[in-house]
């Protein structure tokens, strides 16, 4: 994480128990209690949660995006490149208005006793890489 680690519990969560968000410096972070690789699931679950209780409006600009994917041990393994194809493809029209706008994107797996998806996207207040 650029800006702090991914995993704190402070500050004001908005949601329920399937998806929780909440506004970081620059942008937004989701947590998502559910790991597939099925971009439908994280598009349903998102677009209801944007749209009924954490209403955002996508922006323009360079954004990074971090996704850390938390997997119980004894469940069968998942490819972090469907899972965060899947959550971009999620948030895509929300935070920003597409894919291309990330130029960072950092993915990774933890072994953990629940499973989530936890998804930090900001945009650079520098715009380093923004098209003119």
């Amino acid at each position: 994480m650029t800006a702090a680690p991914l995993h704190p519990d402070d500050g004001d969560w908005t949601g329920g128990a399937r998806v929780r968000a909440r506004r970081v410096a620059h942008g937004f972070e989701f947590r998502i209690n559910e790991v597939t690789s099925q971009a439908r699931v994280y598009k349903q679950l998102l677009d209801r949660f944007l749209r009924t209780e954490f209403k955002v409006r996508p922006r323009w600009g360079v954004f990074e995006v971090d996704i850390l994917v938390e997997i119980a041990p004894e469940l069968p393994t998942i490819d972090l490149d469907n899972v965060a194809k899947a959550v971009l493809d999620g948030i895509k029209g929300a935070v920003f208005f597409d894919d291309g706008q990330v130029w960072r994107l950092l993915v990774e797996k933890r072994f953990a006793a629940s499973e989530q998806v936890t998804v930090r996207a900001v945009r650079r207040p520098d715009g380093d890489g923004e098209d003119a």
